[in-house]
């Protein structure tokens, strides 16, 4: 595994402090000590719950990638481009609803649709090379 990568998983193990955090602020707002109305509810919870996901599959696919013998390059590509989808999804979810009262998301849902594209573009590039890699291998 390349020194790039090793240093950005220990980054990414860092952020589950911050993620943990979030599920202290979705408590608050699911118990109602924090103000919210049913559309931010939503999606906090779908952001809180897409960081946690999306950062397990980006620990997971440079260990998949590495096992299999994916070039490093390769393996780095797939693997920041599935961590990147880690922030802009729930980012797109957290910051669309800000306000006081919002009643539609707002522009900052584009967000999600980034991430949705680097997350399906980091799953290709990683999937097809340990596809290659193992074919590689017969």
């Amino acid at each position: 595994m390349s020194a790039l990568l090793t240093i950005v998983l220990g980054v990414t193990l860092l952020t589950v402090v911050g993620i943990a955090y979030g599920g202290t602020f979705l408590l608050r707002v699911t118990s109602g000590a924090q103000g919210a109305n049913a559309l931010q509810k939503t999606f906090f919870r779908a952001g809180h719950a897409h960081a946690g996901v999306l950062v397990t599959l980006g620990l997971v696919v440079p260990l998949v990638t590495n096992a299999a013998g994916v070039s490093d390059v390769w393996s780095a590509v797939g693997s920041i481009a599935v961590l990147s989808a880690a922030i802009f999804i729930p980012a797109g979810f957290f910051l669309s609803v800000l306000g006081v009262d919002p009643q539609k998301p707002g522009r900052a849902m584009a967000a999600v649709w980034v991430g949705a594209a680097t997350l399906t573009a980091g799953l290709v590039v990683s999937g097809v090379g340990v596809v290659v890699a193992g074919v590689g291998a017969l």
